[in-house]
């Protein structure tokens, strides 16, 4: 199956870079700068995306790729209207979620996709993965193929993206929180002494988990709310993730 056009919601960081390993694949990449700010616009023109002015007409194409903030989701497959090509959300989403996507998807007349983003921007080889499953995610893995971002066909790319990030940024906001602690009951240096002779390692993941909450944290929240729901829909506690979001929530 040939995928000519592909649409992108939104070229934030991430989506202006998976869009930019697109173009370099031979692909036109279009996007609806309505409503988009500056910064978004400069990525895109960076990515060589171009620009069409609405989602409407982004639904023009045969593939649209949904990369948002999590609790957008939805909305943003919504926005679409009517849709005849094949749906990828590549969202930070719980798979109850993501059914929710495609039952707008069909609704609309599309065909969906399930995906989930795994690392950094892709700039280099071995930094990403995009995990997808669904009927056409052979296909949709194919506009991939030689590319610096790995796609993996897997059975429940959102389940995936949700077991990893619950641990990697789960645990993040754990020892935030754990030398917050420290600091507010005056035993910060203490901490950090036991730490370098015991956890040498901890000093180092809390000053990148601190830098990366400062920069990315408000994204987080409803990618920790995703989880816990993910959690608790299999009858598991979603407690912690819970309260990973409200770490995040006050950075």
């Amino acid at each position: 199956m040939a995928f000519e056009r592909v649409g992108l919601l939104h070229p934030g960081e991430m989506g202006a870079a998976v869009g930019a390993v697109l173009r370099g694949q031979g692909v036109r990449v279009v996007w609806a700068s309505d409503d988009r700010g500056e910064a978004t616009r400069e990525r895109a023109e960076a990515g060589g995306l171009e620009d069409v002015g609405s989602p409407h007409e982004v639904s023009g194409s045969d593939v649209v790729l949904s990369i948002c903030p999590p609790h957008a989701a939805v909305d943003v497959a919504r926005s679409l209207g009517p849709f005849d090509g094949v749906y990828v959300d590549a969202n930070a989403i719980s798979p109850a979620t993501a059914r929710q996507v495609a039952e707008t998807v069909r609704a609309a007349g599309g065909r969906f996709v399930d995906g989930g983003i795994v690392g950094s921007p892709p700039r280099k080889p071995g930094t990403t993965r995009l995990y997808l499953s669904g009927d056409d995610a052979p296909a949709i893995a194919a506009l991939f193929a030689g590319s610096v971002l790995d796609a993996w066909v897997v059975s429940n790319a959102s389940a995936v993206k949700m077991a990893y990030a619950a641990w990697t940024k789960g645990t993040a906001a754990m020892l935030l929180a754990i030398r917050e602690l420290a600091r507010s009951e005056g035993v910060e240096e203490a901490l950090l002494a036991e730490w370098d002779l015991s956890q040498p390692e901890l000093r180092e993941w809390h000053e990148r988990a601190a830098r990366s909450a400062a920069a990315k944290g408000w994204r987080w929240v409803g990618e920790m709310e995703e989880i816990a729901a993910s959690f608790e829909a299999d009858g598991l506690p979603g407690g912690f993730h819970r309260a990973a979001a409200e770490v995040y929530r006050g950075r």
